[in-house]
């Protein structure tokens, strides 16, 4: 990303805060990246990836930034980005990133179009396809645009939306790619991501298993056609441990990790213990300031549905057992505060119920180290849902 010239900005007006600033003056609310646990986990999914063998895919519409896509291909060896709209993948390319998977259907000719014209970005270009009728659809646009366009067929491997349930119909689509001017085959896509949220290690491995024994069935039989797979995708947070170990993926796509919100942060691992609580670490927080507390019990914070997405559970206020987000309205969240421990001006990181749909509503992520503002990297996709 261009270099933002922070002398021209006004804390407060345009941006949250410049670097230098004590994190205590950060205007509220806002998100706040600690740029320790960030790079640590980062780096623990790209030493992970490596050691088994896997390239990872990061996952793009988690955190819409190109600047967190960037640190992640440095410091954990991704090798590209995915995301799920041609609005996203086209800040992604023009940001730089030379790899770039919509892990989704592209159907409307307009949309067509204009992912047919992003390898002159500089970006490989690739999709998703399940649909026999849309293999001519991007042909279409790739042969007008004299680009090419790679094209993964999509397995509905248990997360009922997109996707092919049958071998047969898996190399019916990877065919016509194969034969299609302008298109390349490039692979399988089957991300389950029904699973994602489960409790239990268990309950999760046993959905993992079955999306195993698909994808094991299709390249077989791409195999008899004489096709083989570059990329074999999927691989969530909470799962891609199995797919590391499935002797079919070779491609992880994770997202949430590098954040950790607090639906993630509960599903546990093979021991019974929380993600949050050894294997990942918060590193995204959505901080708020207390407003007002004319209520003894209660105190009400800035942060309200404004300003995150609660459709996976309220926010956890971050390293305290005192006081509890209970509930929020349009600007204001309330926080049961039954000890009095809270004042006015004081300053809580919450924990977002989900990271993905809290990142799209701010335009700024303000990374910092040592109780000082570092850096302020821009949402770079928000919004970006067409």
């Amino acid at each position: 990303m261009k270099d933002l010239n922070f002398d021209e900005l006004e804390v407060g007006f345009d941006v949250p805060a410049v670097p230098g600033m004590a994190e205590a003056d950060i205007q509220t609310p806002c998100l706040v990246l600690d740029l320790d646990a960030l790079e640590r986990n980062i780096r623990k999914m790209g030493d992970y990836a490596r050691a088994h063998g896997m390239r990872h895919r990061v996952h793009g519409k988690m955190h819409k930034s190109v600047d967190v896509a960037k640190l992640q291909m440095e410091l954990g060896g991704a090798v590209g980005v995915c995301c799920q709209k041609v609005s996203e993948a086209e800040v992604f390319a023009r940001g730089g990133i030379r790899d770039v998977l919509v892990s989704n259907q592209v159907r409307d000719p307009q949309k067509i179009d204009r992912l047919a014209r992003m390898p002159k970005l500089g970006a490989r270009t690739i999709c998703c396809v399940d649909d026999f009728a849309n293999v001519a659809e991007l042909s279409a646009a790739a042969q007008k645009h004299g680009t090419q366009i790679e094209c993964l067929v999509e397995i509905d491997c248990g997360a009922g939306r997109c996707g092919v349930t049958t071998t047969p119909a898996v190399v019916e689509i990877a065919k016509a790619i194969d034969a299609a001017p302008g298109l390349k085959f490039a692979g399988l896509q089957a991300y389950q991501g029904a699973m994602q949220h489960l409790d239990s290690y268990e309950d999760r491995k046993a959905k993992i298993d079955i999306a195993v024994e698909m994808v094991r069935s299709a390249m077989e039989g791409l195999k008899d056609e004489g096709l083989t797979c570059d990329i074999v995708g999927g691989g969530g947070t909470g799962s891609y441990y199995f797919e590391s170990a499935s002797g079919v993926y070779n491609e992880l796509q994770c997202g949430s990790y590098a954040f950790m919100d607090a639906d993630y942060g509960r599903i546990l691992d093979q021991d019974g213990k929380r993600i949050d609580q050894g294997e990942w670490e918060n590193a995204m927080f959505l901080l708020t300031q207390v407003m007002s507390h004319a209520k003894a019990e209660k105190a009400i914070c800035d942060a309200g549905l404004k300003a995150q997405s609660v459709d996976s559970g309220l926010p956890v206020v971050f390293g305290r057992t005192d006081v509890e987000y209970v509930k929020c309205s349009d600007e204001h969240g309330v926080i049961s505060d039954p000890g009095s421990a809270l004042k006015v001006g004081d300053k809580l990181r919450l924990v977002p119920g989900h990271c993905d749909p809290t990142a799209n509503v701010h335009d700024w992520y303000v990374g910092v180290r040592n109780g000082s503002v570092e850096t302020l990297w821009p949402v770079s996709a928000r919004g970006k849902a067409y």
